[in-house]
């Protein structure tokens, strides 16, 4: 029964990360029902706002899920939020057993869908893949513990270790590496830099292309440096940018969190890379090494601390001829 058990969670885990990018801040929850011993239905949390996983597993079933067992990443949810609570709906549909990967860790919910499925019957079995359902989740659950955001630490480096070059060339990394960059912006809710990236790049700092979901964009410096003309004051009224004048990051990430950020994505410069680094605030660190020597086209060399990281990093995945590096950190 374990590895029974084992086998359609891992599943639903797999089928859950599909959500990835379209679900946040939401969890991103899959699901699977079984019935005498065949799937009959599977489904995921496919967007924010959407039906959640259980819904579409049960409107995707082939035949009558009653008696039925239901595999799911996380606790049910019993409350009405943007949509009505999926207790109700597998107690509706008489399924007979519930088995999750993990308890929901926010106040709403915190083992109360258990409470209520037990008390209409429905056999509960939860902890299956435990471990994975909470890495798979990981800004979701820290966020619901200490209501700060998950921090990723991310920078594109040559292969000679510079960060910015000095030739007529813009990018360091390659564009399936930017792609993947985008692809990360989609799931936080604020992107941060320090005001000198700003005065070097001026960047945008939006999802490319626009999905219609933008993160907030997060400046650390003094404001009366911020040039009126540049592409953050720009498109301010469209996507908002806030300037947040203090060093200290534990504070930083406070007001974040104040403001429901769940995911921030720092994205430069050197010196707020290594004072993130050095404050040993960051949960997920993201390094693209592109496989160009730059030389004397090279300027602005990676700091000590952000080579000891990379050097550490053990997660490789390779984009043509550039390489992602990445390691999350459990706090």
């Amino acid at each position: 029964m374990k590895n029974t058990n084992m086998k359609y969670m891992r599943m639903a885990l797999a089928i859950a990360a599909k959500g990835r990018g379209r679900v946040e801040p939401n969890p991103m929850v899959g699901a699977v029902i079984v019935k005498n011993g065949k799937i009959i239905g599977k489904g995921y949390h496919e967007r924010f706002g959407g039906p959640h996983a259980e819904i579409n597993a049960l409107k995707n079933c082939k035949v009558s899920p009653e008696g039925a067992t239901l595999y799911v990443t996380l606790e049910p949810c019993c409350h009405f939020g943007k949509t009505p609570p999926c207790t109700d709906a597998v107690i509706k549909a008489g399924i007979k057993k519930v088995v999750a990967a993990v308890q929901d860790p926010t106040k709403k919910v915190a083992g109360k869908g258990f409470k209520i499925l037990k008390k209409a019957g429905i056999e509960v079995v939860c902890g299956v893949c435990e471990k994975e359902a909470k890495e798979l989740n990981a800004p979701f659950f820290k966020f619901a513990k200490t209501k700060k955001p998950y921090v990723i630490v991310k920078w594109a480096q040559s292969k000679d270790g510079f960060l910015a070059r000095s030739d007529n060339k813009r990018w360091i990394s390659n564009a399936a590496c930017r792609k993947d960059v985008q692809n990360i912006r989609r799931r936080v809710q604020a992107v941060l830099v320090g005001i000198n990236t700003v005065l070097a790049d001026n960047p945008m700092l939006t999802v490319r292309p626009d999905n219609g979901r933008q993160p907030v964009r997060i400046v650390l410096g003094k404001e009366s440096k911020l040039p009126q003309d540049c592409n953050l004051i720009k498109t301010a009224k469209k996507w908002p940018v806030y300037v947040f004048n203090g060093r200290n990051l534990n504070n930083v990430l406070n007001r974040l969190g104040k403001m429901n950020v769940q995911q921030v994505l720092a994205e430069g410069g050197a010196k707020v890379i290594s004072s993130f680094l050095k404050e040993n605030l960051a949960d997920e660190i993201i390094v693209y090494t592109s496989n160009e020597t730059l030389g004397e086209n090279g300027k602005v060399k990676a700091t000590a601390i952000m080579r000891n990281y990379y050097k550490k990093l053990k997660d490789k995945k390779r984009f043509g001829n550039n390489v992602r590096s990445r390691n999350v950190y459990t706090r």
